[in-house]
């Protein structure tokens, strides 16, 4: 899709739509005031007839007789100025109706936001209808994306354009991350396999100069002593992949951002099986390394200033003759020994030896993702992702990046108290900690293999995708990661 930030006179511009504000009291903007007196008044006649909506976000598409555009969009603000939260409704619902037309003007950054300026209202736009343009059609015979190719934001004034073309950048950026995340996530598992995400990742390399690609291979793997990983590994037949993607963008020298993703492209549970029903939706199991292929792609597209890398560890779990069994103690890349008592606790086993492999590129903060536990889902629902963090700074910047985005994140308690539940009989430490709070203590067990350097935990259980008739990946938390990266540029 392509975005444009423009000062546009609406009487002239042409589009498939105009897309205007209207406030509680059936009031235009300016542009919609020009719009309405281009059209003899009929929009302000069609509003008193009450087709419109009254609550916020309400739409009604009209044909517009008069000015560039052929049809108008309004969309019901309520009382302004309107909060982040309404507004971001606003900007969702708008690109909603807009997406099975070929192209759109909003004229939305005309309305008054509290505690936001135009730069943010045009980035909130821009990621709407980004996400809104998605469309899964990959594995349908006959399914067609839609239309929607360009989209464009409207500045006010010539003093605001560099500010909202700006925010049209971020925003459009951080819907193709989400997109490519949403689409990988969305792939079944006999598609996306880790030798997929390999071949995937070696493919950006070669498109990107700035960006360099390594692939451990089982055999790399067990050189290197990482049997956490193998033991969810070897169940499969499938080769597992431990991938990073290092994107040189910023100054020669400064530490990397480094993102581990954890990347199970089907979970069964291995011995310790799952229930059948929904067990197709464990194909949403890599969604932590779909995130970060969506950061990845996202940042080298901006050529963006920064130096992060992007560590995926790839793997399916499996039951098999060869898979890990409930008892089976095994030694991670760190040298520290644990007892697996769960095989459907296998996220946390990859991620421990893909946090100690981090190590090695001597970051300056380490953030993983992954949709680790079905506890976070029942702590947290589906609104927020739990964020866990060995530093308070580390946690308060991400989660001041997930109220800008508008993909935010909740802290979570990582205090000794819990550490206790992972005591083992037979090992340094056992993989799970209980039913009570079972993403604190998945969270406190990965902490075990980051305490040499600021690390975070993005446990996206219950954000990564939606199931019922809206199922399919969300792309979370690809606008809280770029958005926390480049707030550090």
């Amino acid at each position: 899709m392509q975005f444009n930030a423009k000062v546009t006179d609406i009487s002239k511009q042409r589009s498939a739509c105009a897309i205007i504000a209207v406030d509680n009291k059936n009031r235009f903007t300016d542009s919609g005031s020009a719009l309405d007196k281009a059209n003899g008044g009929s929009l302000a006649k069609l509003l008193k007839r009450g087709d419109l909506g009254s609550a916020n976000g309400s739409t009604l598409m009209v044909p517009s007789l008069e000015g560039g555009a052929e049809r108008i969009l309004l969309v019901r603000t309520g009382k302004t100025p309107v909060t982040q939260a309404e507004f971001r409704k606003l900007a969702d619902a708008s690109t909603s109706a807009i997406k099975s037309l070929k192209d759109a003007t909003s004229y939305l950054t005309e309305v008054p936001v509290q505690d936001a300026d135009s730069s943010w209202q045009a980035q909130q736009l821009a990621l709407a209808a980004g996400l809104a343009g998605y469309k899964f059609t990959r594995c349908h015979s006959d399914a067609k994306p839609y239309p929607l190719a360009k989209f464009t934001v409207h500045a006010p004034d010539k003093k605001q354009l560099k500010t909202i073309q700006d925010g049209v950048e971020l925003g459009s950026a951080q819907a193709a991350g989400s997109n490519i995340a949403r689409e990988l996530g969305n792939l079944p598992g006999n598609i996306c396999t880790p030798s997929y995400l390999a071949s995937e990742a070696k493919a950006l390399a070669k498109k990107h100069t700035k960006l360099t690609t390594t692939v451990l291979d089982n055999k790399k793997m067990d050189a290197l002593g990482m049997g956490a990983f193998m033991s969810v590994a070897k169940g499969s037949d499938e080769p597992a992949a431990m991938i990073a993607m290092n994107y040189k963008g910023g100054k020669a020298g400064q530490k990397p951002i480094v993102l581990v993703g954890k990347g199970i492209t089907f979970d069964t549970g291995g011995i310790s099986i799952k229930p059948g029903a929904q067990m197709d939706e464990m194909k949403f199991d890599m969604c932590g390394a779909a995130s970060v292929f969506g950061v990845m792609n996202a940042l080298v597209e901006m050529n963006a200033p920064v130096n992060v890398v992007g560590v995926v560890a790839a793997a399916e779990n499996m039951p098999s003759g060869r898979a890990s069994k409930p008892g089976d103690v095994v030694t991670s890349m760190s040298g520290k020994t644990i007892e697996i008592l769960n095989t459907d606790a296998e996220g946390r086993l990859v991620l421990c030896d893909a946090l100690t492999w981090a190590g090695k590129f001597n970051p300056s903060v380490v953030i993983d993702v992954a949709t680790l536990t079905g506890a976070c889902v029942i702590a947290l629902g589906n609104h927020a992702t739990g964020l866990y963090a060995n530093q308070d700074k580390l946690a308060e910047d991400l989660i001041a990046a997930g109220e800008t985005a508008g993909d935010r994140a909740w802290r979570m308690p990582l205090w000794d108290e819990y550490q206790p539940m992972l005591n083992s009989n037979f090992a340094d430490m056992q993989n799970i900690g209980g039913r009570e709070a079972g993403s604190v203590t998945a969270a406190c067990f990965l902490a075990r293999f980051a305490e040499d350097y600021d690390w975070a935990h993005l446990d996206i259980a219950g954000s990564a995708w939606k199931s019922g008739a809206a199922k399919g990946a969300t792309g979370r938390p690809v606008p809280l990661l770029l958005q926390y990266i480049l707030n550090k540029k």
